[in-house]
Parts: structure tokens; C-alpha cells; sequence
């Protein structure tokens, strides 16, 4: 009985020796019923936690039969609590309350607050959370009274997870919190980890993406250190890394899950893990990866008799196919029986995605006639109440509308369509409600960007693509706001999306239209009160400067922004006085791409110093040919003369976003800037430069010249110095707290799936950009002068991601960096200049323009240098 016990004992600090302690005493225990009864529980319990649900229900129905051949109460209740706990971990939900039932008849005491207790996680699987509240409510203190540190803390834990179903995210912290810590004490790790595990849920209701990561490491470390198998905590993490927009590190979680869950033949988490596997690789682009996953997960559901999850799996397969390119005349039939079955089922935002496909396969087809009937039934979707179903049905109203060729109705459509856009994405961290709209905000904006294009009106072609830039390169928030009210009304919004989603798969009960509403007005009212409204989308919203104001504010300058539609780069340019917008068309962005891509490589060879010093000076004549060829190209047409203007604001496209445009040779002396978009940059500029902070200089570990950088640039009696090996996170946040400048020689780790997991590297680990995001006030001047820093990546839209827009977008008003590499010693050199013609210039462009002029070019390290380091932001 002693070594049952122990095995028992085991369970929630290793399940697996908790099997074996059990196997062993079930070998030995013979005519001993209260022995064998107390490993069959043990057995149970273990194999629950190991995954194998079958065998564990084995032993908990052996487990009865052996305390019934006993006198025992005691123990004949406890073995028919864990035959209810493992029948109701396979759905069985009937017999688990019969069993707890019998249990309740057989317990006294403590063990009685024990059954009620589980008796209440019943009660709270099958949906009657009153009935389940008010059991823990009985139970609690008599566990607490007792001294019953397990009960409570397994109590606690299920309590917490259905506070967490009814939207109560702080009172669920609290709860899985004081569980995991009396877990910990009581060296049960196992237990500990799972209540760590739905830690990780709440965070990530909140909008809390690191913490929400942090506890799923902790939880998993002990999974792995005990061979347990975490196929669920996978499936969790990789759907937090997908709406926080990590797309590589979702798809590596996924994928494991899903080797895993086939390995052991699961095949009822496998399919969610094939499900999860095609999400992440259709939002990344990888289209037949996606459609393979789609149609497996699709399979497995139907087999199973699941409707709704095989409905969703097919229109993910659809999706994936339209976008790969597959023969229309399929799509077109794929897609009509997919509307059919959506709208059978009820589920409008999916019918009208597919009636869009249709559509566009029609079109494709020469069918105008059935192209035109499924944006028709679409159009109806903008009277609906669900505010995606009518973005889309705006959408589909435009296109209606230019098929007719009523281009003002088309255009006014698609105004109709970004304000509801900017509604819906004014529901600010609730980044997994974005991901759905994303898609069709960017062909909003693109149609709307069309019709302009084709009238040739700039003005109308500078808006679209811009307020799209303006929000777009916002990156998405991963941290909950700090107002206590919005944070708690954003985490309504997702619990109420989650259960809607959840009960169109499942086929349940849907939120009503007015929970859903309120829970949306819920947090506008919380934002505004917090100041966090965010800003409306799309032509004449009134958020941003309009065409006069842009111009008034850029006085002498000129702005260029650059836009690709249809494979073909265009500008506008905005011009100071009455010249005003205009709109020139520059060729087809792949001439472009190759110039830059040959500048990129002969830069490269410079910067490695790559060959002998006849080779680099033959390489720096070829880069500045190229580099000529690139002007031309690029500001040629625009009419870009040296003393024609006093500075400029250059906003690049996708294609772009690499360019050195340093090297150029009309830039070469002249004060650029490179913004996200131009209302940034208007936002930024009506701010005034802080001067009067100190400076904060960083030299990292790793690099050769960070120290004497650093040195060099100490010129300051409150200048605040982190050298290597004393460069350390907590002290370096700190000094950036209000500073007026920060210059960090220091390593990057770009993350271009999520510019705000970026970090810059330290003595003692990362210095992430949401460590920096937590500052009362960021620097106001950055400089990132080593490796690739100003490198950034886009999605659809232009969304520009990359450490430099993380920067901007918590607060810094200027970054200078680079988009190539860079030799450490000429960039020391140039930087040690920049600093000193800044405390003289009139900005940190200015400054860097002066440095570059003043740099000995002919060294063709010292030209990789000055080429690659440009001014970002304002």
C-alpha cells in the first residue's frame, strides 16, 4: 500500500515513473484490493498525463472494481473520482456525472469538498458554469481548512480556466497563478506546468504575446524534461505565433505538432494540427503547402463527421488554389459549391470570400455574366451585421459598380468599404481579428489605388497608397495597453470572436449580434477615454494631412513616394508651391529590382573587402556606373536636380525598401529622408526636436571597433557610456529612458515576421524592441551603426517591418542605419564625423549629408560606408 501510494504521489512530478512505480506494485499486489485499487488509480492518473486515454480508463474502471471488493468508502469515492476525471477527458460527460454522483453519496469531510470539486469541473466541461462557480465556491474553504494544498491548487486551476471562458482574465491570472505557486511547493511539476499552460492562454487573451510565450517555454522545458507529450500546448503556441505575425516560428511549432500527432495516431488533433499547418502557410505565402494541408485536415474531418471544421478546411484549400494559380474552370466549380455550402451552414464572411473567388475565376473564364451574379449575391453581405461580412460586401459592390462602368459609384463603394476597414481595425491589439482583414483590405486599397491610377488623378493616388502606408507599418502591438478597461474590453472581443467561431465550427449556439456589438463598443468607448482611437482609413478620412497641408508643411522640400501596381513602378511627387502632386509612370519594377539586386552584390564585395586592391577599385567604378543607372531610373523622369531643392522625403515602395540610396549620385550631397509613409512623416515633423537630453553610447559585444567607437564619441561631461563587457539590458533601458540621442554599436537580430521581437544584442542577452516600447519616453535620435540595421522586409500594402519602423513606431523620431553591411573601421570614421557636424547642423540629415560628402570616396571601404547609411523617419 506504501509503494501504491507513492506511485500515486508521483504522478504530478513524473508521470512515466509513475507508471512504472504503478506496473511494479500491480505485479506484486495480488488478493490486496486496497493496494490494487490505489495503483489502478496511480495507473490511471499517469497515462492521462502521458496521452494514452484508453489504457487509462482501463485501470480507473479496475481501479472501482478492486476498492468495491473492499470496506472502504474512502477509498471506493476516490477511485470513482478518477474513473469521472479520465471519462470526462473522453467527452464522456454523462457517465463522468454518474460517477461523480456516486462518489458524492460515498464522501465525508475533506475528501467530500474533493468530490464536489470535481464534481464542479463536470458541471463546468458541459457548459453550467453557475452550478460549477457555486461548487468551488462550497469547496475552497474547506480544502483551505484542511490543509489540502493539492485539492485547492487543482481547484484554483480549474476555477481560473472557467473565469478565463467567461472573459474575467484578471481574476483567471490570479487564480492559475496562486495554483502553479502551490503546485511549485509542493514539488509537483507536472501539475505546475499544466497551470503555467493556461497562464499562457489568459496572457494571450489579454494581448500579452511575450509573457503568453515566455509561459508556454516554461511549461513546455517540463514537458520535455519529462517526456510528456504537448501536442496541445504546440497547437496553442503556434496559434499566438501566427496572430502576433511570426510566421516561421508558427510554422516550426505546427509542423511539429503535426509529426507528432501522426506519430502517435491521433487523428482527432490531427486534424486541428493540419488545420493550423495550412493557415500559417497560406499567411505566408506558401500556397501549395497550404492547399495540401487544407484538403488533408478536410479529409480527417469529414471522416469524423465534423461539417463545419471540414467547411473551414475547404475554404482555406480554395483560397490556396485561387492564389497558386490553378486552372479557372476548377476554381470557379470549387468555389460555387463551397458558397453553396456556406450559405447553407450560415456562415456569411465565408460565403462571400468564396463568391468573390467565383468571380475572378469567371472573369478569367470570359463568363461575365456569372462573374457579375456572385458579386451581386456578395454585395447584399454590406446590409448584414457582422462588420466583416460587410467590408467584404463594399468590396464586392465596387467591383459590381466598375463592371457597369459607374467608376464615382465603384470609388465610393471602396470609401465605404476602408471605413469600415478602419472600424474594424480600430479594435486595437485584437491582432487576431486583423489577420482575417488584412487580405481584403489590401485589395480595397488597391482597387481604390486602380481607379485613381486610370483617371490619373496623383492626388487620389498619393491617398490611397498612403493612408494604407500610414497604418500598415504600425506593427502589430504585443503588449495589452495599460489601460486596465481597454485591455479588459479587447479580451471581451476575442472571447466573444472565439466562441463565434467556435460554435460555427461545432455547430452551437452563437453569441447573439448584440453580445458581439456590445463587446465592440465596449472597447471604442474604453479607447477613446485611453486616447487610443485608432486612426480612420482611406481617401478624405480626415486623420491625416491632406494634399494642402502635406504641401504647406514641406516648404522647400519635395516628397516622392513610390508606388507598384500591376508590376509597374510609378511616383507621385509632391512638390513645394503650386506645382503641386504629379503622377509619373517609371517602368516595370523588375528593371528596377535587378539594378538594385547588382548594386546590392558589388557593395557587398566592397564592404568584405573582397580581392586585391586593383579588384576593389574596379569593383567601386563598376558600383558607381550601376549606381548612375539606378538615378536614372529612379529619379530621372522626376526631374531630381542638385540645388533644385532643399531637401527631400522619399517613400519607397516594396521593391525599394533595399535601395542605397546614398550612392546615388544627386543624393550624394543632398539631405534625404526615407519615411513609412508620408503622414508619418507630416507627424513627426510638427513635433519638436528634444536637445536639451543626454546621450546615451553603447559598444556591444562582437565587434571589433565598438569600443573605440564609442570613445571616440564620448565628447559630453553627461554622456552615459555601456562598454563591453558592461552593456547590460536593464541598465542600458534605463539610460534610454528620456534620452535625447542613443547611439548603439551594437549587433541586431532582425526579426522580419515581427519587428517588434527585434532585439539588439548586449553583454547580457537582447535588448528587444518591445523592452524599448516600455520606456516613458523613447530617444529621440537613434543610431544603429553596425551590421544590416536599416534592412527591412514588407507585406501586402507595403507594410514596411524591420528595426527601423519598430523604432519609429514607439516614439523615436529619427533613426540613421544602414541597408547594407558595412566595414567596421570606415564606419567608425564616418560616424565619428556624422556626430560631430550634427551639434552644427540643422538635422541628422544634414549632418549625414555633409559626412558623406566629406568622406574619402576613392577608398572603396570608405564608399561602401557612406553608401549604405541613410535617415529614416523625420
Amino acid at each position: 500500500m506504501a509503494a501504491a501510494k507513492a506511485a500515486l504521489d508521483e504522478v504530478g512530478r513524473d508521470p512515466q515513473q509513475a507508471w512504472e512505480l504503478a506496473q511494479g506494485v500491480l505485479e506484486v499486489a495480488g488478493r490486496q484490493a486496497d493496494a490494487a485499487a490505489t495503483a489502478h488509480r496511480a495507473a490511471a492518473l499517469a497515462l492521462r498525463e502521458l496521452g494514452d486515454l484508453g489504457k487509462a480508463e482501463t485501470h480507473a474502471h479496475a481501479a472501482v472494481r478492486c476498492a468495491d471488493r473492499t470496506s472502504e468508502s474512502a477509498l471506493q469515492a476516490e477511485t470513482r473520482m478518477t474513473l469521472a476525471f479520465v471519462l470526462l477527458e473522453r467527452g464522456r460527460t454523462r457517465a463522468a456525472r454518474h460517477q461523480a454522483d456516486e462518489a458524492t453519496a460515498l464522501a465525508t469531510g475533506v475528501l467530500a469538498a474533493r468530490v464536489q470539486a470535481q464534481r464542479a469541473l463536470i458541471l463546468q466541461r458541459v457548459g453550467r458554469l453557475d452550478a460549477a462557480i457555486g461548487g468551488y465556491a462550497a469547496a475552497l474553504p474547506v480544502l483551505r481548512r484542511h490543509g489540502d494544498r493539492l485539492w485547492e491548487a487543482r481547484l484554483l486551476n480549474n476555477r481560473g480556466l472557467l473565469r478565463f471562458e467567461r472573459g474575467n482574465t484578471v481574476a483567471a491570472a490570479a487564480d492559475l497563478r496562486a495554483a502553479r505557486d502551490l503546485l511549485v511547493a509542493q514539488d509537483l511539476p507536472m501539475l505546475a506546468a499544466d497551470a503555467e499552460w493556461n497562464l499562457a492562454l489568459v496572457a494571450a487573451r489579454r494581448g500579452d504575446i511575450p509573457e503568453a510565450l515566455a509561459s508556454f517555454d516554461r511549461a513546455a522545458a517540463v514537458y520535455t524534461r519529462l517526456a510528456t507529450p504537448g501536442h496541445d500546448l504546440l497547437l496553442d503556441r503556434g496559434t499566438v505565433l501566427l496572430s502576433a505575425g511570426l510566421y516561421d516560428e508558427a510554422r516550426q511549432v505546427v509542423e511539429q505538432a503535426v509529426a507528432n500527432l501522426t506519430e502517435s495516431g491521433k487523428d482527432l488533433d490531427l486534424g486541428h494540427a493540419r488545420l493550423a499547418l495550412a493557415q500559417v502557410n497560406a499567411t505566408s505565402g506558401r500556397h501549395a503547402d497550404a492547399l495540401r494541408d487544407a484538403r488533408a485536415a478536410a479529409t480527417l474531418f469529414s471522416r469524423q463527421g465534423r461539417p463545419g471544421w471540414a467547411r473551414l478546411a475547404g475554404l482555406i484549400a480554395l483560397h490556396a488554389e485561387d492564389d497558386a494559380g490553378a486552372a479557372p474552370a476548377r476554381v470557379l466549380a470549387e468555389a460555387l459549391q463551397t458558397a453553396a455550402d456556406m450559405q447553407r451552414s450560415g456562415w456569411l464572411v465565408a460565403e462571400v470570400d468564396a463568391r468573390l473567388v467565383a468571380s475572378r475565376a469567371a472573369t478569367m473564364l470570359g463568363r461575365l455574366e456569372v462573374s457579375q451574379a456572385q458579386l451581386a449575391l456578395s454585395a447584399r453581405q454590406w446590409r448584414r451585421s457582422s462588420l466583416e461580412s460587410r467590408i467584404r460586401g463594399q468590396y464586392a459592390r465596387a467591383l459590381l459598380n466598375e463592371a457597369e462602368g459607374d467608376f464615382a459609384a465603384a470609388n465610393a463603394a471602396v470609401n465605404r468599404g476602408m471605413r469600415l476597414l478602419s472600424e474594424h481595425q480600430s479594435l486595437l491589439g485584437a491582432t487576431e481579428l486583423r489577420v482575417h482583414a488584412s487580405a481584403i483590405g489590401v485589395e480595397l486599397m488597391a482597387k481604390g489605388q486602380q481607379l485613381a491610377i486610370d483617371r490619373g488623378d496623383a492626388r487620389r493616388v498619393w491617398q490611397w497608397a498612403d493612408r494604407w502606408r500610414a497604418r500598415a507599418t504600425r506593427p502589430r502591438p504585443v503588449r495589452p495597453p495599460r489601460d486596465p478597461a481597454l485591455t479588459e474590453a479587447l479580451s471581451q472581443v476575442r472571447r466573444v470572436h472565439a466562441a463565434t467561431q467556435q460554435a460555427q465550427l461545432d455547430g452551437g449556439v452563437l453569441p447573439t449580434v448584440s453580445a458581439r456589438r456590445a463587446a465592440e463598443r465596449a472597447v471604442v468607448v474604453a479607447a477613446r477615454k485611453a486616447g487610443a482611437v485608432g486612426q480612420p482609413l482611406g481617401p478624405g478620412s480626415g486623420a491625416d494631412p491632406t494634399p494642402a497641408e502635406l504641401v504647406g508643411a514641406l516648404g522647400a522640400s519635395r516628397l516622392i513616394e513610390f508606388v507598384e501596381h500591376d508590376g509597374e513602378l510609378l511616383a507621385v511627387t509632391v512638390n513645394p508651391g503650386a506645382a503641386g502632386f504629379r503622377l509619373h509612370r517609371l517602368g516595370p519594377v523588375s528593371d528596377v529590382a535587378d539594378t538594385v539586386a547588382q548594386l546590392h552584390f558589388l557593395l557587398r564585395r566592397l564592404a568584405t573587402q573582397f580581392g586585391s586592391q586593383q579588384a576593389a577599385a574596379r569593383t567601386r567604378v563598376t558600383a558607381m556606373a550601376v549606381a548612375a543607372q539606378l538615378e536614372t531610373q529612379l529619379l530621372g523622369p522626376l526631374g531630381i536636380t542638385p540645388g533644385a531643392v532643399d531637401e527631400i522625403v522619399i517613400v519607397p515602395s516594396a521593391a525599394l525598401h533595399g535601395v542605397p540610396w546614398s550612392v546615388l549620385p544627386v543624393l550624394i550631397g543632398l539631405p534625404f529622408l526615407i519615411a513609412p509613409s508620408a503622414a508619418a512623416w507630416w507627424h513627426a515633423a510638427r513635433t519638436v526636436p528634444r536637445n536639451d537630453g543626454h546621450r546615451v553610447l553603447v559598444g556591444g559585444p562582437g565587434l571589433v571597433h565598438a569600443d573605440a567607437e564609442v570613445q571616440r564619441l564620448r565628447t559630453r561631461p553627461d554622456d552615459r557610456v555601456f562598454r563591453h563587457p558592461h552593456s547590460t539590458v536593464e541598465e542600458v533601458l534605463a539610460a534610454m529612458d528620456g534620452a535625447a540621442m542613443a547611439h548603439l554599436a551594437v549587433h541586431g537580430q532582425l526579426r522580419t515576421d515581427n519587428p517588434l521581437f527585434s532585439a539588439l544584442v548586449l553583454d547580457d542577452g537582447p535588448l528587444t524592441i518591445y523592452d524599448i516600447e516600455s520606456l516613458g519616453t523613447a530617444p529621440d535620435l537613434v543610431v544603429l551603426s553596425s551590421c544590416e540595421s536599416g534592412v527591412s522586409a514588407t507585406r501586402a500594402g507595403d507594410e514596411l517591418i524591420g528595426l527601423v519602423s519598430a523604432l519609429l513606431a514607439v516614439g523615436t523620431r529619427t533613426v540613421v542605419a544602414s541597408v547594407i553591411r558595412t566595414p567596421d573601421g570606415p564606419t567608425a570614421t564616418l560616424m565619428v564625423a556624422f556626430h560631430r557636424l550634427l551639434a552644427d547642423a540643422r538635422s541628422p540629415a544634414h549632418a549625414l549629408a555633409q559626412a558623406r560628402l566629406g568622406a574619402d570616396r576613392s577608398d572603396p571601404a570608405m564608399f561602401a560606408a557612406a553608401a549604405g547609411f541613410s535617415c529614416f523617419g523625420a
